[in-house]
């Protein structure tokens, strides 16, 4: 896999932020969050595979997750050390208003696109 990760200090906040901005991506936060690294296609598997693999992108080149390949699979896990050293207590705070009932879903937000 050729993906690119940006390094540390190239993770930008306005990436971060439309990352964040879908609700499907942040939905895909969330249970990163409470799960550790998981299999790309098992996070929210009734999507199409094209539909994830966007959405696996635009967190990966916003400096949110970090995909690994591990023989036919790809594993994706938070990069929380990163974001956290770049923009301290920020993917704590998105993941708490989650917590705390910030709605997630499609319906809240409008359209996906």
């Amino acid at each position: 896999m050729d993906a690119r990760h940006p390094s540390r200090d190239e993770i930008r906040l306005q990436d971060v932020f439309a990352a964040l901005g879908n609700p499907v991506r942040l939905e895909m936060v969330h249970i990163l969050a409470s799960g550790g690294e998981q299999r790309c296609g098992g996070v929210l598997s009734e999507m199409s595979k094209s539909t994830l693999t966007h959405h696996w992108r635009v967190l990966r080149e916003g400096g949110i997750i970090r995909q690994r390949p591990v023989g036919r699979e790809l594993l994706v896990s938070l990069r929380r050390e990163d974001l956290e050293a770049r923009f301290p207590g920020l993917l704590d705070a998105v993941l708490n208003a989650l917590m705390n009932g910030a709605p997630v879903h499609a319906a809240a937000f409008g359209p996906i696109h």
